[in-house]
């Protein structure tokens, strides 16, 4: 029984690593995007983003010898699974280019709180007060950095909402996808989502498609290969340990944020970021601490 909790403890500290290291990743890949969105549409930006990270994935597939589409893709977990990618994407980017990204932000944190609540209600995980408790404490610290106005919540904030849900379905379909789909295949399928999102963009910002500049298309081609790094990740950060135990560390996404606008950007250090942050590392270790009992 012993070696049984030695083994869950090992493998969530494991999953709390894939899931810091695809955090730093996607802080990455949100500022190449966003660069690369100042020379061509945004939705153009995303097929591109699809296309590249699609082929690079499958470059890995074919030769791992896994089929792109084999029986288990069709599967109804995998079709799930692509609708909420899709679903997530769409809303998160119409939301970043349609809101302030202050809002956005603090309701796409309010991610591993559902994941949290779902994975117990779902996946039959147990959670107990104290990682609640934590969690709460991670969410109060990425509003302490925001610090989001009375005015930053609208009506179109809803879209912020809508693309959290589609994040939170997209990673508990992915714990689920078969065993038998390799890292490869549903980081292929989860780009060929974002080609999908990205259409959809298009046709309904009515934006036609545009030659990029040389510099707009070397930034998305870094973003191409930094977002399959960070997919890969994330893919390995969810399929191992608890959900519960490991999702709190998206939290950490905050936290390279801060630093790429402190060092890139030339952005202030304040009182207020380093309070938050404070908060979220503490209930971050406090989270992956409570990880090595089998029960809260």
């Amino acid at each position: 029984m012993q070696q049984v909790a030695e083994t869950d403890s090992r493998a969530n500290l494991i999953g709390a690593g894939w899931m810091t290291g695809a955090m730093a990743l996607f802080a990455c890949e949100d500022a190449l995007l966003k660069a690369s969105a100042t020379g061509m549409p945004v939705g153009q930006v995303l097929i591109l983003f699809g296309i590249g990270g699609g082929l690079i994935f499958a470059g890995f597939a074919r030769r791992n010898g896994d089929a792109l589409f084999g029986r288990d893709v069709f599967s109804t977990q995998m079709f799930v699974r692509a609708t909420f990618e899709v679903f997530g994407r769409l809303f998160f980017t119409l939301a970043y280019v349609l809101t302030p990204l202050s809002s956005v932000t603090v309701i796409l944190q309010a991610a591993p709180l559902v994941v949290v609540a779902a994975a117990a209600v779902i996946l039959k995980e147990t959670v107990g007060w104290r990682r609640w408790s934590a969690s709460a404490l991670g969410l109060l610290g990425v509003v302490v950095v925001i610090q989001p106005g009375m005015n930053g919540f609208t009506a179109l904030s809803l879209l912020s909402v809508f693309g959290m849900l589609g994040f939170v379905g997209r990673d508990l379909t992915s714990r689920m996808a078969p065993a038998s789909l390799s890292v490869a295949v549903l980081g292929f399928h989860g780009f060929l989502a974002m080609i999908i999102a990205g259409a959809l963009i298009s046709l309904w910002r009515a934006q036609p498609l545009v030659i990029p500049d040389t510099s707009a298309s070397i930034l998305v081609g870094i973003a191409c290969i930094v977002g399959v790094a960070a997919y890969g990740c994330l893919m390995k950060a969810m399929r191992m340990g608890d959900v519960s135990a490991v999702a709190p560390f998206r939290y950490t996404r905050l936290l390279f944020g801060v630093a790429l606008g402190i060092f890139v950007f030339g952005e202030a250090l304040t009182g207020p970021m380093v309070l938050g942050s404070s908060l979220i590392v503490v209930a971050g270790l406090f989270t992956l601490w409570r990880g090595k009992s089998a029960r809260d």
